[in-house]
């Protein structure tokens, strides 16, 4: 999911371009850090198995000299760090968005992969028709919360309990989105043969399991809390439907994974805090913890979003409890975050008392089709 601030103007680049020029110049020429962070989002696409989200993202590309768009120059005058700042992915939902609510029917060859298809003319003339509705889609980032993702989470889990640590856990979670990986307890997992959770759970998470499997244990959850700048709520429909805009085309299973986890949530909504990172972090820090439980910190494909001096003040933070972490309280902090020097996504771990230096345990799938 994907924490921002929206109160920090560096927090949030797209607050400095919202306001749109009264009409765009001649010959919009994009800048090269957002030539280069569309190539390098195609290639991310194209490396995680996503090639229909590659493509429209290549097309969108081809806008950004486009001169009588206001989306388009907006995005090729993009303030900030357009990488960072998902800018590709954030334009490229607008499309999907359009694409799902049938609105511009002429999409419909791209999303299904069809051969012999002139994207960008196809993406041009829908962006002509739609300029104002995809301007928009600009204006925050793409929330990506994913169900898939907790089957890392359950790993990382798992070794820490072989390692000794605790099997009851307190589970405190940044840039929650709409809160699917704090339904974590609610789900079954098969990781490489390995079995945890409910027998009727909401859902069943088989990923793809490379290499070892992870070892066996019961875990029990006390508590799941997280938190979001502008948290989801999955019983609105049209918060629900963005955030399905947000899925990338390619895999069709995350869909049913979404309305799976809509169900759960109508059900019992998870616990959710509309609060920066930062915030959240210290305050979960501040409740006792109990003996014989393992707190953790977990995140996923949040951590660029977060403001510089936020991650210092979480790093600091998780440093100092974890220093006062005993063998019976400790302290974890689970992170899956993208690798975009190697185009992939890296489950790393570090716990206190024991071992406070990140640990790599894996490589994964940015929506958990297998991990590694």
């Amino acid at each position: 999911m994907q924490d921002r601030d929206l109160s920090n103007p560096n927090a949030h680049p797209a607050d400095k371009n919202s306001a749109a020029p009264p009409s765009a110049p001649a010959t919009p020429v994009p800048s090269l850090s957002v030539a280069q962070a569309f190539a390098n989002q195609v290639d991310y696409c194209r490396a995680n198995g996503a090639p229909i989200t590659a493509r429209v993202v290549a097309a969108i590309a081809q806008l950004l000299g486009e001169p009588h768009s206001l989306f388009a120059h907006r995005m090729a005058h993009w303030a900030g760090n357009a990488l960072a700042d998902a800018l590709p992915l954030r334009a490229a939902a607008g499309f999907h968005a359009l694409h799902m609510a049938h609105q511009a029917p002429d999409l419909a060859p791209i999303y299904a992969d069809a051969t012999g298809v002139n994207d960008a003319l196809i993406i041009n003339a829908v962006a002509r028709r739609f300029d104002a509705e995809l301007l928009t889609w600009l204006d925050s980032p793409p929330q990506t919360n994913e169900a898939g993702r907790s089957s890392s989470f359950i790993a990382a889990m798992l070794w820490l309990t072989h390692q000794g640590c605790p099997a009851r856990f307190d589970v405190m979670e940044i840039g929650s989105s709409a809160g699917i990986n704090l339904m974590i307890d609610r789900y079954h997992y098969d990781l490489g043969g390995v079995h945890v959770g409910p027998q009727d759970a909401v859902m069943r998470l088989q990923p793809e399991w490379r290499g070892h499997h992870p070892p066996q244990h019961s875990l029990e959850f006390i508590s799941l809390a997280g938190c979001d700048v502008a948290p989801i709520d999955l019983c609105d429909d049209e918060q629900a439907n963005r955030l399905k805009a947000y899925i990338w085309p390619d895999n069709p299973i995350r869909f049913a994974r979404l309305e799976a986890a809509i169900a759960a949530a109508q059900a019992k909504p998870p616990s959710l805090s509309r609060m920066n990172a930062a915030d959240f972090v210290e305050q979960q820090l501040r409740r006792p913890q109990l003996a014989g439980t393992t707190r953790v910190l977990m995140h996923s494909i949040v951590w660029q979003y977060i403001p510089d001096d936020q991650q210092q003040h979480i790093i600091l933070a998780m440093e100092a409890a974890g220093r006062a972490a005993t063998p019976d309280r400790p302290l974890a902090w689970i992170s899956l975050e993208a690798n975009r020097s190697l185009l992939q996504h890296e489950l790393i771990l570090r716990h206190w008392p024991s071992a406070p230096e990140p640990h790599k345990l894996a490589q994964a799938h940015a929506h958990g089709a297998w991990v590694n």
